[in-house]
């Protein structure tokens, strides 16, 4: 490669890699583009050059969907593509002024989203949310094991990383009251996270069996659910979490194809019981992706995605089995991502033992998410989902 094409050894960007993203800049209005390295190679003006075989106007556009939408046999050629043009480079058709410093660009959140749906899928992070609010003893409610417990989120308040985060206002009921008191939060906490998203419409009335999910699965993100726990604990029964989650949360800007993660699929926990005929899933469905979380540059957490009780297909094959239809964008997060060790809890409710080893978020703290898989040239990363809190707004 040419040395204006160097990644550097510690670089999320490797060629391995190639995620998708948006960015803008003074002169250059929101765009599709793939991040290398230290640098976004701007795919809407090298698709001005006629090197793709579809309608590069989807590549103009302020988001993926349209991209995505034409599917992976589509998608995944041109990646395969730019990746062989940016091995050749500059003898192939990628100049340099088909990259633009990733400094100077401004990202955007990537996809429309049109719905978004958080699951409850680490069985860690369940067991221990359930034994601080129910009994120890059965900490895991009748219903966990059999299928991937989920709710329907907002859509609007998701954020792209960097968006400051407003400490939300809201109904609690205090330890010491009788009543509830409408105030800011005092327990805002973060949820590691990760999210994958649509690529693919689904039909009203059809399900998507585990065996067809990853058809319909285009990549994933870095998702930080931002929580206010006395908010939710006063509001959620019985109908589920509400006002102490929708304030909002926040998405990392590069969206990493699900084929450059092929290399790190690994299998999943062992899920006993038994689960039902449509949510049996065979081989490796996990993905062994090392995350971390900051506040304020110091780590609190390193926990993996490899953890997770239920996969991304069993999720979407749950989603759907009722009839419900999926479109291209549509986000589908995780849950909380906790490991065994209690270094590995994602989430400060769980790090604290419910605040009573520590406090929560402040305002003026800033938590950053990381996420890798692989290492060296080899390695395909996230980036980063961070925000800052800022004070609430009466």
């Amino acid at each position: 490669m040419s040395d204006w094409l160097r990644i550097p050894p510690d670089s999320d960007f490797t060629l391995a890699n190639l995620p998708y993203g948006i960015f803008s800049t003074d002169d250059r209005p929101p765009r599709a583009g793939v991040a290398v390295g230290e640098q976004i190679l701007d795919l809407a003006e090298l698709g001005n050059t006629g090197v793709f075989d579809f309608d590069v106007s989807v590549l103009n556009q302020p988001t993926l969907n349209a991209f995505v939408a034409l599917g992976k046999s589509v998608t995944s050629r041109a990646r395969t593509r730019v990746q062989s043009w940016l091995r050749m480079a500059p003898d192939g058709p990628i100049q340099r002024h088909h990259l633009v410093p990733m400094a100077e660009a401004t990202l955007h959140l990537p996809v429309r989203i049109g719905d978004y749906t958080d699951f409850y899928s680490s069985i860690e992070h369940a067991t221990n949310v359930g034994r601080m609010f129910r009994d120890p003893e059965k900490a895991l409610l009748p219903n966990w094991r059999h299928l991937p417990v989920g709710y329907h989120g907002r859509a609007s308040s998701i954020v792209v990383s960097g968006t400051p985060v407003r400490r939300p206002v809201g109904q609690l009921m205090p330890a010491e009251a009788n009543h509830p008191v409408f105030e800011p939060t005092r327990r805002l906490d973060f949820e590691l996270e990760m999210a994958f998203v649509v690529g693919k419409d689904s039909e009203l009335g059809r399900p998507i069996s585990v065996d067809e999910a990853e058809d319909y699965i285009f990549g994933m993100l870095l998702f930080n659910d931002w929580s206010a726990r006395d908010i939710q604990r006063w509001e959620y029964v019985p109908l589920g979490p509400f006002l102490g989650k929708s304030f909002a949360s926040s998405v990392s800007p590069w969206l990493v194809p699900l084929e450059a993660l092929g290399p790190f699929r690994v299998a999943g926990p062992e899920q006993t019981p038994g689960v039902l005929p449509y949510l049996q899933s065979t081989g490796k469905n996990n993905y062994d992706i090392d995350l971390e979380v900051k506040v304020n540059e110091e780590t609190v957490c390193r926990s993996n995605f490899r953890y997770m009780y239920w996969n991304m297909q069993q999720q979407l094959a749950h989603h759907t089995s009722n009839g419900c239809n999926v479109r291209v964008g549509d986000l589908m997060a995780s849950g909380t991502i906790s490991g065994q060790s209690p270094d590995s809890y994602g989430s400060l409710l769980e790090l604290t033992d419910n605040g009573t080893r520590g406090g929560f978020l402040r305002d003026g703290d800033t938590v950053t998410m990381t996420g890798h898989a692989g290492q060296g040239a080899e390695r395909v990363g996230f980036g980063s989902v961070t925000g800052r809190i800022l004070p609430a707004r009466r």
